[in-house]
């Protein structure tokens, strides 16, 4: 079989990630720069110019972006909260024309949970939750073997589900959400520091609210395996991931439920650019 490339797109709120992967899973060639511009355009001219700093002059059958949320009409625009410069911006189809590929855009961790059933530590599994905890929190969910999409393709948000009834102001416009009190922008905004020198006590409060948010979708949707991936639940470790399995497991009576495994994703820090792909290839049908 021929092996093909795919042009990759993860994007998030600290930084733009752009690789070339080829049809069997493998990054041949990737980079990065950091989120940040005065506007919209501006911001799309970075990351226009990264995609063809990795693109060079290899030719790709296609194009996957994974985009952090929320978005509307199944990709066609996004409106990312941790990205202000971008509200209802037409990504997919600027990216599209600008490039002259054919692109497909999907929520991030969307994104990570087909990369973990295609090349990581779902392979095989017909229902399970894959999270990103970053800068913001993102879910997606895999249920009878199928990505489940939504109404218009924001399944999954469970970085806003209430996990705290007297929680601070999330930038959703609600209160209490997880991605409120255990994302980095969290507790960068509470601590004044960056998540990557936050304290035990922090990691372990993190993770105990992680693990409550997960404990309502098992139980909601009866879920056997969730994996956990985003740079900072990957670089808070095992005080944080312990601590999820074992609010979880608090939370989670039900014999249905008694067979939980939370782990972090297989792909560690390729699984965002392996799970952009797997959008391209999801959406051909391979």
């Amino acid at each position: 079989m021929l092996v093909q490339e795919i042009l990759a797109i993860d994007i998030g709120a600290t930084k733009l990630a752009v690789a070339r992967v080829t049809s069997d899973g493998v990054i041949e060639k990737q980079s990065s720069t950091p989120t940040e511009a005065d506007n919209g355009e501006e911001l799309f001219d970075k990351l226009l110019s990264l995609s063809k700093e990795v693109l060079g002059e290899v030719e790709v059958e296609g194009c996957g972006v994974g985009s952090a949320g929320p978005m509307s009409n199944h990709g066609e625009e996004i409106s990312p909260l941790n990205i202000p410069q971008w509200r209802n911006f037409p990504l997919r189809l600027k990216l599209s024309e600008a490039l002259g590929l054919p692109v497909i855009l999907d929520n991030d961790a969307k994104a990570v949970a087909l990369g973990e059933g295609w090349k990581g530590a779902a392979s095989g599994q017909q229902n399970y939750l894959a999270m990103v905890v970053s800068t913001g929190i993102g879910g997606g969910l895999v249920l009878d073997g199928r990505l489940v999409e939504g109404e218009m393709g924001n399944a999954g948000h469970i970085g806003h589900v209430n996990v705290q009834s007297d929680g601070p102001l999330c930038l959703c416009g609600s209160s209490g959400c997880l991605e409120a009190v255990a994302s980095g922008a969290a507790i960068e905004k509470e601590t004044g520091r960056p998540a990557v020198e936050a304290s035990e006590e922090i990691k372990i409060r993190s993770g105990y609210f992680v693990g409550k948010a997960i404990s309502i979708a098992v139980n909601l949707l009866n879920v056997s395996t969730v994996l956990i991936g985003g740079s900072v639940a990957l670089g808070f470790g095992s005080v944080f991931i312990n601590k999820v399995r074992s609010t979880a497991e608090d939370f989670c009576g039900l014999d249905f439920t008694q067979n939980l495994q939370i782990n972090y994703v297989g792909l560690k820090e390729e699984a965002p650019l392996i799970g952009a792909a797997a959008i391209w290839l999801n959406a051909k049908g391979t």
